[in-house]
């Protein structure tokens, strides 16, 4: 099932243009897919056209990544303003949320900050992450790498953290989907690193989020230990957790089939 490519604008985005993938039919309830910081739209390419079986599957491209704009101004919350917009742009307040690492931190504070979601996926969130670890996978993000090849930009691309057990198939289709020519000529990856040295929007209280909630820990994960995903759904209402063998934090990466059949589980218990 191919992606249809859309590209928008909201009145609240002052000016800023969003993409977005879609895949289902639009009369099908709504679920969003929220990549990860540095990352976009089409790291889903693998997994949306089994969930839009179900659903209409829209994959946003926060700005400063994928094909959407790379404004001059950074700013605290952009991204949950990225959400609220597309959301309204969908006519679809009470969407299934459903986001990898940053995406499931932006999930996670809408949910908590407005009520209605239908239901919340979280992939490998980063909660309870050290600061100096926090720090770290920031600035290894900050460079702005570029390669004199298109090809040469494929061959070097790396998951980070990394992914060990990537299929080599999907690691090549990522990287492919991930490249901009730059103005220079030579190749670099669609997203701004200045937006990794922005802290997160305050998050409101979690015991807040109304929904039934899904966290699907890697267990080789250095960004989400045992201990914080337990306490975490300790703290969230309706959670539950899943923690995938063999798998580190690009979880859907690592281990494609084993998150779709739990995502696919839980939608089917809890909708």
């Amino acid at each position: 099932m191919p992606a249809r490519s859309e590209s928008f604008t909201h009145p609240s985005l002052t000016g800023v243009r969003l993409h977005a993938l879609h895949w289902g039919a639009p009369a099908q309830p709504p679920l969003v897919l929220l990549h990860g910081g540095g990352s976009n739209a089409h790291w889903w390419d693998h997994l949306a056209p089994a969930l839009a079986e179900q659903f209409h599957v829209v994959a946003l491209d926060f700005r400063g990544h994928g094909d959407s704009d790379y404004p001059d101004e950074t700013r605290v919350g952009a991204f949950g303003d990225d959400l609220d917009a597309l959301l309204e742009h969908l006519e679809a307040p009470r969407a299934v949320l459903m986001g990898h690492s940053m995406g499931a931190h932006i999930a996670l504070e809408r949910a908590a900050r407005i009520r209605g979601t239908r239901a919340l996926v979280l992939l490998d969130l980063a909660w309870g992450m050290p600061r100096a670890a926090r720090r770290s996978a920031r600035r290894a993000l900050s460079f702005r790498v570029t390669h004199r090849s298109r090809e040469r930009a494929v061959e070097r691309f790396r998951f980070l953290p990394s992914a060990a057990r990537a299929d080599e198939a999907l690691r090549r289709s990522i990287a492919e989907q991930s490249l901009r020519e730059e103005p220079d000529g030579r190749f670099g990856f669609k997203f701004d690193p200045r937006w990794f040295a922005l802290p997160y929007r305050k998050l409101p209280p979690v015991s807040g989020v109304d929904c039934p909630t899904l966290l699907v820990r890697g267990a080789e994960s250095p960004f989400l230990s045992p201990e914080d995903a337990a306490g975490l759904c300790a703290e969230l209402p309706r959670a539950e957790l899943v923690e995938l063998e063999d798998a580190g934090h690009h979880v859907h990466v690592d281990q494609p089939a084993a998150v779709l059949a739990a995502v696919q589980e839980f939608l089917q218990r809890a909708l």
